[in-house]
């Protein structure tokens, strides 16, 4: 791809002279000056002093010139509807970012200050993560829990824009802002090039797999954290299934975490290969779900089980890396099948190189046709440029924000951060997991305190309340472990019932809610109506 080089260190003297004022800095976002604010930011060098931001992809700095994509999209201004009423961006559609946007709807405001919402995210579609496994076994439709994001917020006023975040530009910290909703928090930059001027700042932008801690993985491993990565993970298990139909040799799945996410994919995958296939789910620790309740990590052990579910606990994975020809086949000849033209074709054989985490154990080689990733993931906010000047986003070691216990980031506070973009503490000074229940509970708080901090009101501190934990292991299995009955843990088809009645209730929207539900119905009754008739066909062929 073509580049152009630009020197830059005419424009760096220039503009290092103006930054070096807070008050003459604060001058360059609003009005026409705004523009040459965001463009001077792109040619700035990352040594340059009084600016912070995020670099984009699209640039890169090499010394002192700058050297720019062909292409990139021109920087425009955002054109906010009402230019008297506070403008909220959120940045990020997961469970954090959508809330937050819904339960803002869903406030009492007075007339002039209801916020006007603008909703950012790279994909389409708003995905309830905690059932993609259902995608795997048939249980569920795509459009049930990956609804439109304009579809959900087409009886609101929320704004929606498909886009990636390139630079952010929080102004908040130069003490710019007053008690007015005039005052500007700072600036985003898409990738589009649209620039949006806000006054308040949602951070949601959720997390990402972590891939790159073992070679191989990201090359050869599938994660299973969005839509995209469910969808690829049932197009390989499917295109298995169709070559090894009618062969004796069985497909063999290897996942790499027995947290949740793990135990839930192992479970879910060796229901559906059944005796077709051979699940192997490796884990550094020496039991599944060491955080889990007692009842639920039993109730998975049960189920794994009973599927010969191989447990390879106490290992962590060395290497990933393509089998080698004799490899391959000193596999095939140990298992008795002969090589032929049909195997030639097969997909190529994984390797994971297992190395011991305890004493007592060897070292292990796995073969494996589909390796599954759900180790590890990081928050996807944007990573800052180094700067001298104390107005950084302050981030922890994992990359999260780090928030008071109103949500706001510390030093900024125009900018609320919730789900995996927070790093928040608890009474006791544990750090929150970052699951959907939390996030869906800190945005009902970032709604509420958005709304005190528009209308000068005392903000809420956020106390998570942990209502219990919930994990599906197959098409008519799950388990529950409500935190308001000590011991208690619903298994089998009642905690399978229960966890989806529970889910139900969380979607987005009354409207789909509504669709989903009469879906859902519809689904079990067929499946009713068809488990009554084998029952009869099996009586009547036994008499």
């Amino acid at each position: 791809m073509a580049q152009m080089a630009l020197s830059a260190s005419p424009t760096l003297t220039l503009f290092n002279r103006v930054s070096g004022r807070s008050k003459q800095w604060g001058m360059l976002f609003p009005g026409s000056s705004r523009k040459l604010a965001i463009n001077m930011s792109i040619l700035m060098n990352s040594q340059s002093k009084g600016f912070s931001f995020v670099a984009s992809g699209a640039t890169q700095w090499n010394g002192g010139v700058a050297e720019l994509v062909e292409g990139e999209a021109a920087s425009r201004p955002y054109t906010w509807p009402d230019k008297k009423k506070p403008r909220v961006c959120i940045l990020g559609g997961g469970f954090g970012g959508l809330y937050t946007a819904l339960r803002l709807e869903s406030l009492v405001w007075p007339e002039d200050k209801k916020p006007q919402v603008l909703l950012v995210d790279q994909s389409e579609r708003f995905v309830f993560k905690p059932m993609l496994y259902e995608l795997l076994t048939g249980e569920v439709d795509a459009w049930e829990i990956a609804p439109r994001f304009s579809d959900l917020l087409a009886n609101t006023g929320v704004q929606f824009f498909q886009d990636r975040v390139k630079v952010l530009h929080p102004s908040d910290h130069l003490g710019m802002n007053g008690p007015t909703v005039s005052s500007c928090g700072g600036t985003v930059h898409l990738e589009s090039g649209l620039v949006i001027e806000y006054d308040w700042l949602v951070l949601a932008l959720g997390a990402e797999a972590k891939l790159d801690v073992v070679p191989g993985a990201a090359e050869f491993a599938l994660p299973f954290s969005t839509l995209e990565d469910a969808c690829r993970v049932d197009n390989r298990l499917r295109t298995l299934e169709r070559k090894r139909f009618g062969r004796d040799f069985p497909i063999r799945v290897a996942v790499v975490g027995c947290g949740y996410s793990g135990v839930e994919l192992a479970a879910t995958v060796s229901e559906r290969l059944q005796d077709k296939g051979i699940v192997q789910a490796i884990n550094v620790e020496t039991t599944i779900c060491p955080t889990a309740p007692p009842g639920n990590r039993e109730a998975a052990l049960k189920v794994l089980s009973s599927r010969n579910v191989e447990l390879l606990l106490g290992y962590f994975v060395r290497c990933i890396r393509k089998a080698s020809i004799s490899e391959a086949s000193e596999k095939q000849t140990e298992s008795g099948t002969v090589l032929d033209a049909a195997a030639e074709h097969e997909p190529e054989k994984l390797i994971l190189e297992l190395q011991p985490a305890e004493r007592g154990l060897q070292s292990q080689i796995l073969e494996a046709d589909l390796i599954l990733w759900t180790v590890g993931s990081k928050p996807q906010l944007p990573q800052l440029e180094p700067c001298e000047w104390p107005h950084e986003l302050p981030l922890n070691a994992r990359g999260q924000a780090e928030t008071d216990e109103t949500l706001r980031v510390k030093g900024h506070p125009r900018i609320f951060a919730v789900g995996d973009s927070s790093s928040l503490r608890d009474s006791k000074g544990k750090l929150l997991p970052a699951t959907a229940q939390v996030a869906f509970q800190q945005a009902d708080f970032a709604g509420w305190n958005l709304w005190a901090a528009i209308n000068d009101r005392p903000l809420l501190p956020f106390r998570f309340q942990n209502l219990g934990e919930m994990m599906t292991l197959g098409r008519n299995d799950a388990a529950i472990s409500p935190s308001f009955i000590e011991g208690l843990t619903l298994e089998g088809p009642i905690g399978h019932a229960a966890r989806k009645l529970a889910y139900l209730i969380r979607l987005p929207t009354d409207e789909h809610r509504l669709k989903v539900g009469i879906s859902w119905l519809t689904k079990s009754a067929i499946d009713s109506v068809a488990a009554v008739q084998s029952s009869v066909i099996k009586v009547l062929s036994g008499s």
